[in-house]
Formats: C-alpha cells, sequence, structure tokens
C-alpha cells in the first residue's frame, strides 16, 4: 500500500514538473498598444503683416461744370498700405476650410492725368474677406491651399483734403461701402504640429462709387477702381 501512494505521488509529481516546464517553454503574449491618433481640431489662427497694393487704374472722375477736369486723362491714386492682420480658419475636414481675414487700413486719395497734384482725402477701410479654401496635404510640412470668396469692404472716417488744386477746393469725400470677388493662393509651412509659417495672396475687385464737392458747390462723382493685391507673411498656429 506504501508503495502503491508512493508511485501516486511520483506520477503527480512528473506530471506537474511537466506542466512546469511547459509553460516555460510557451511564447509569451504581447499586446500592442493602439497607435495614438490625435483629436482633429478644426481651428488654426494666423497672425500676418499684409501690405494692401491698390491697382486703381481706370477709375473714372465726372466734374461737373468744369469739363477740362472730367476728360479721359483723369483719374484717381490711392497709396498703399502695410499694417498688421489677423485670420481665422476653420476646416470642414482636412482639406476643406473657411478663411475669414481682419484689418483696418487707412489711405490716401489723389488725382492723376489732369487731376496730378491734386490732394482729395482720405478714408478708412475695414475689408473683411471670407474665402472658402482647399488645402493640398501630401507634401508634408509644405501645405498649399487655393481659396475663393467674397469680400465686403466698408470706408469710414472720410476725410476731404480741402487742399487749393487750380482753383478749386475738395470740401467734401463719400466713397460708398461694396462687395466684391475674391480669389487667393498661398501656403503654410509647418515646424511642428501646431506652429509654421504663412505666405498668402488674394486679388479683390474693389470698385466703389465715390462723390465729393468742389468748392461747396461743384459736383464731382466716378468710380475707384482700386483692386487691390493684399499681399501677407506671418506665423501659423494650429489648435
Amino acid at each position: 500500500m506504501n508503495a502503491s501512494l508512493l508511485v501516486l505521488a511520483a506520477m503527480f509529481d512528473g506530471a506537474a514538473m511537466t506542466s512546469v516546464q511547459a509553460a516555460d517553454l510557451a511564447p509569451a503574449r504581447v499586446y500592442a498598444r493602439p497607435p495614438l491618433v490625435e483629436p482633429f481640431n478644426p481651428w488654426l489662427i494666423r497672425l500676418r503683416v499684409l501690405g494692401v497694393l491698390p491697382d486703381s487704374e481706370g477709375s473714372s472722375v465726372n466734374v461737373g461744370a468744369v469739363p477740362p477736369l472730367s476728360s479721359p486723362n483723369s483719374g484717381l491714386s490711392i497709396s498703399d498700405r502695410v499694417v498688421p492682420e489677423l485670420d481665422i480658419t476653420y476646416f470642414f475636414t482636412p482639406n476643406i476650410s473657411a478663411e475669414l481675414i481682419l484689418a483696418v487700413t487707412r489711405h490716401q486719395i489723389g488725382g492723376t492725368g489732369t487731376l496730378s497734384g491734386l490732394d482729395i482725402g482720405k478714408t478708412s477701410l475695414l475689408p473683411p474677406t471670407l474665402t472658402l479654401q482647399y488645402h493640398f496635404t501630401d507634401f508634408g510640412p509644405f501645405k498649399p491651399y487655393i481659396g475663393a470668396g467674397i469680400n465686403y469692404t466698408a470706408f469710414f472716417h472720410q476725410s476731404a483734403a480741402k487742399t487749393p488744386f487750380a482753383g478749386l477746393v475738395v470740401t467734401d469725400l463719400h466713397v460708398n461701402n461694396t462687395v466684391s470677388p475674391a480669389v487667393q493662393f498661398g501656403f503654410d509651412y509647418m515646424l511642428d504640429r501646431h506652429w509654421g509659417l504663412n505666405f498668402d495672396v488674394k486679388k479683390l475687385w474693389l470698385r466703389p462709387d465715390y462723390s465729393a464737392t468742389v468748392n461747396g458747390a461743384i459736383p464731382v462723382t466716378g468710380r475707384a477702381n482700386i483692386d487691390p493685391w493684399l499681399v501677407s507673411g506671418g506665423v501659423t498656429y494650429k489648435f
């Protein structure tokens, strides 16, 4: 009887050792962690230096009772300006976004041709521009885009120069608010996930009607073909 117990104990010990050895030889299971996917944040802002470069050729000037100044050689000149500008962009998808730019500029308006030397006055512009953009995402950190949209320009703080010219003095000035189409192209170059550099060019077809008064009595009317190029560069931050 004792011998039988010893045999059974030896059998159990052998089975246990075999199980332990099998466990030691079994390959360990490796549980791979899923790749970390960063959440998509749709917001991007840019702080840029904006150059407003009007192309005012073709502006019309009609001066009542003074035919020589209403000739085809009469025109307007509008000064260039450089100002800071804020851009807010919202991405609907990684490729499609909407951009709104905000800036305020102040410009000097003068005469050209037969009106050369005439200081007409100054006006400030608030030209918010909304564009729908397509971003190309297959070039690594270099991310070019194109866009098209609409601009609404409000003219305010308008003031006539009141400087004599050939016996004439502009005593009033009013430029009408206007809506214009806009197109753009540009690119971001991302330095890391959040920060990058931006360059952007927009073209507006901005052609507001205007009116003025000369010597307190002579009406002046016309259309100012401002048609500016908006050239900007600055810093991008992607949330």
